[in-house]
């Protein structure tokens, strides 16, 4: 190595640091990257780097990721990869790894570490669902939303139903500067059109009959903090300039009042809608898209992150079930839930395991205790239809789901799009692929 101070100068950054060897071993490391893995000094020093970050016995690109290490030694190229580490008690943490290469005084090659993680410790507690996954498509969304975080941009977050998009708003606010302050959510297609303004702005005592007291809107209560306008594509178009003067200046009149208040509050938006065809449909102002898309984020669907499947349904099952009466996944029911596309995403995960969990006995469930068909068909509160043969294929499976929201509402196109959470352009092209006129 150099002569100079390695230590004092790992010790400068703020990140985890470490160097390591052409054999994997590390043969330096910064206090943050030790606290980081609940190890001491001495003990992380000569030690592989996979030991101490995978809780591995093999480097990470034999278990199939990007490996930093072999892109340097192998290849000669400074990277940047995605992982899932582990911290000493086997909690998972995204990180976003940077390797470069670093050369002693006799010309030998040393990686130099640089570590990202992209979550908080609030991220982290498994007493509300986390965001769980180690798949590609869902490491390069955490970096994308750790990323956009720090930014005071407003954010649009797109993915279809079922996917996390409210975890995923919680996820920017706590790694935003405005974690302290309050995270508000308003789901805009379960506020009725007449009460919306009410409910966002707030109102004076006498400003309509019933309202005996004055009464802060969620916009106001996000002072400071975050706002989460879910569903935000239900806005009613009325309301669509009233929100933009809002956002555009911070300053608003709660309804039948007369004083001008301002809020500084950070916007965050989720449709399952391609709002610019909202907007060639005259169903949203392109000037209020063009304020709620200063960032936009897709989230990918489950079907684009299979390898998650099964820590997902692990998670899920620990909250379903708790600790009374513990249940797991055998390996039929496993493959059963890799093979299915889920349109429902993580939610159709979750009722599905939910209704397993009571066909299952004695806490393993199975193949047999999974009823995809049940998932893809919506209840009904009548009587149960005759019983019809399974489907033969996932399109059969798809093609009779849509067939069955087709009947429910009344061949209402737009109702449909939205129950499968697609655009209705989509819908189209299922509805001409299926025949289902």
């Amino acid at each position: 190595m150099p002569n100079v101070d390695l230590q004092g100068i790992i010790e400068a950054h703020d990140q985890p640091f470490v160097v390591i060897d052409e054999q994997y071993r590390i043969v330096a490391a910064n206090q943050r990257y030790c606290d980081s893995y609940g190890v001491k000094l001495e003990a992380v020093l000569r030690q592989r780097c996979y030991e101490i970050s995978h809780h591995s016995t093999r480097p990470c690109h034999e278990n199939g990721e990007e490996c930093p290490h072999r892109a340097l030694f192998a290849e000669g190229q400074a990277s940047v990869v995605l992982h899932t580490h582990y911290h000493a008690n086997n909690q998972p943490e995204r990180t976003r790894i940077r390797g470069h290469a670093i050369r002693g005084h006799d010309g030998r090659l040393y990686m130099g570490e640089i570590l990202y993680p992209l979550e908080t410790s609030a991220n982290l507690d498994c007493e509300g669902m986390r965001m769980v996954g180690s798949a590609p498509a869902f490491l390069a969304c955490v970096d994308n939303l750790a990323r956009v975080a720090e930014s005071e941009a407003s954010i649009l977050l797109f993915g279809e139903s079922g996917v996390g998009k409210e975890l995923a708003a919680r996820f920017i606010h706590d790694r935003s500067s405005r974690s302290g302050a309050p995270f508000i959510v308003i789901n805009c297609a379960a506020v009725p059109e007449n009460m919306f303004e009410t409910e966002l702005f707030g109102h004076e005592r006498g400003a309509f009959t019933g309202s005996a007291g004055q009464k802060k809107g969620l916009y106001e209560m996000a002072d400071g903090g975050t706002l989460f306008l879910d569903e935000v594509a239900e806005i009613p178009l009325a309301l669509q300039a009233k929100l933009l003067r809002v956002l555009e200046s911070g300053e608003f009149r709660r309804v039948g009042g007369t004083h001008t208040l301002k809020a500084d509050v950070r916007l965050i938006s989720a449709t399952n809608r391609d709002l610019l065809d909202w907007v060639d449909q005259k169903q949203f102002r392109l000037d209020l898209y063009y304020r709620v898309a200063g960032i936009d984020v897709t989230l990918p669907p489950l079907r684009e992150r299979r390898e998650d499947i099964a820590p997902l349904a692990e998670a899920l099952l620990s909250r379903l079930c708790g600790r009374n009466r513990p249940c797991r996944l055998d390996k039929g029911a496993v493959d059963l839930l890799k093979g299915y596309d889920f349109p429902g995403n993580v939610r159709e995960l979750r009722n599905l395991l939910q209704r397993a969990v009571v066909n299952c006995r004695d806490g393993l469930i199975q193949a047999e205790d999974i009823n995809l068909n049940l998932a893809a068909a919506p209840q009904r509160t009548t009587a149960a239809p005759p019983a019809v043969r399974a489907p033969d294929s996932l399109a059969d499976l798809e093609k009779e789901h849509i067939r069955d929201l087709l009947g429910m509402h009344r061949g209402h196109r737009a109702h449909v799009a939205a129950a499968l959470g697609i655009t209705e352009r989509t819908l189209y092209r299922k509805l001409k692929r299926y025949e289902l006129t």
